[in-house]
């Protein structure tokens, strides 16, 4: 019981969960992934960049990207007329690549994430 009570006392305010969980919802779609792995690889682009990176009308990738906007994981630059976008900050990308990571886990076998950590230090990490 009282190790149940100091677990409970480690947990994020009901508040940040519900967030994550709005954020989590927010990355639940292909689209919105593949332009957030566009944005941390190209760090700004413009919406017909990124359409035609994602391969889908900027119409659609523009209605991604203002949600996006609205959760505050992307932000806006004008130039002209032309609006370029840009990760708020590391976290929405990291979250992908751990997913990606999760996902490769579970295909079996090695994934290629411990391939890259081979490769560089001759042992498998126990931390990816």
């Amino acid at each position: 019981m009282d190790a149940d009570k100091r677990i409970c006392g480690r947990l994020p305010e009901s508040d940040f969960v519900e967030l994550a969980v709005e954020i989590f919802t927010m990355l639940a779609d292909a689209t919105r992934v593949r332009l957030i792995l566009a944005l941390n690889d190209a760090r700004e682009l413009s919406v017909n960049s990124l359409a035609e990176i994602v391969d889908k009308t900027p119409a659609s990738v523009s209605q991604h990207l203002a949600k996006m906007r609205l959760a505050r994981i992307v932000s806006t630059r004008q130039e002209g007329t032309k609006v370029f976008y840009r990760l708020e900050n590391e976290h929405a990308s990291q979250l992908v690549r751990d997913a990606i990571f999760q996902a490769e886990h579970s295909l079996g076998g090695t994934p290629r994430h411990h391939h890259l950590d081979l490769a560089t230090t001759g042992t498998e990490t126990a931390s990816a």
